[in-house]
């Protein structure tokens, strides 16, 4: 139960928040929405001559503006409910279930008429933003990798294979800069169109058989890591390989 001391500070401080807000308003001169038309609030009378990133800023702003006057519009309903039940004597019980709201809890939110375990605002909402639902990665539900051991030539990999060319990403952008500004895509130390190395240069037919090697760069480097370990390929000499560094050297 609060004392007539207690009671006779939290009006103050309500008062005096109440005022203050009022104040914020006034001196915003409520956030430009005494004007009848958004442009009126932006010394503007059409959008004919404007640039549509010029608009988007606008924009932007318009929708703070109108947040933080929401937001101030919320104070000052919760302090005038709080100042209304100071009036009438039923401060400091809870509009839920009658109980005394803590002295400590009344000290910190002076505004609450409710107890802790009736406050309406102590859910968290754990759902996503609906524009996540559009706004996704380049390639977005597009691709294949939510699928189990999935090899396919998906659209994740056609935006690297096109990525490859440049992006309006820079190095700033990404946690782990790559060392070439041509890579500076999502994922862009993945192959393309093949999972393992050697799928980029080991070719056969639908049945498996009739194995050729296609030498390449990058069959050159897998060829240079297996002579380094003295390990002898699994083809050996094939047609169209014309070759003998895999040598056994048991």
């Amino acid at each position: 139960m609060l004392s007539a001391q207690q009671l006779s500070e939290i009006q103050s401080r309500l008062l005096q928040e109440k005022k203050e807000l009022n104040q914020h308003l006034e001196d915003n001169e409520n956030f430009g929405f005494n004007q009848d038309f958004v442009h009126g609030s932006m010394g503007e009378l059409s959008s004919y001559d404007n640039h549509p990133a010029d608009d988007a800023t606008e924009l932007y702003e318009r929708e703070k503006d109108i947040a933080l006057r929401e937001h101030y519009k919320l104070q000052l309903r919760n302090i005038d409910h709080a100042l209304e039940t100071i009036d009438n004597g039923k401060y400091g019980k809870c509009e839920v279930c009658g109980r005394d709201i803590p002295a400590e809890r009344l000290e910190a939110l002076p505004t609450t008429v409710y107890c802790k375990e009736h406050s309406p605002d102590q859910v968290v909402s754990h759902k996503r933003p609906i524009e996540e639902g559009v706004l996704m990665p380049d390639f977005g539900k597009f691709d294949l990798d939510e699928k189990h051991e999935n090899v396919a030539y998906d659209a994740e990999d056609t935006w690297q294979e096109v990525a490859e060319f440049g992006t309006s990403e820079t190095p700033s952008d990404l946690a782990y800069p790559n060392s070439q500004y041509n890579d500076i895509y999502d994922e862009s130390d993945e192959n393309i169109g093949f999972v393992e190395d050697y799928e980029n240069f080991v070719g056969n037919d639908m049945y498996g058989n009739n194995i050729t090697v296609y030498p390449n760069p990058q069959h050159e480097k897998y060829e240079q890591s297996l002579d380094e370990e003295g390990i002898m390929t699994s083809y050996g000499d094939l047609p169209g390989y014309e070759h003998d560094a895999y040598v056994d050297n048991d």
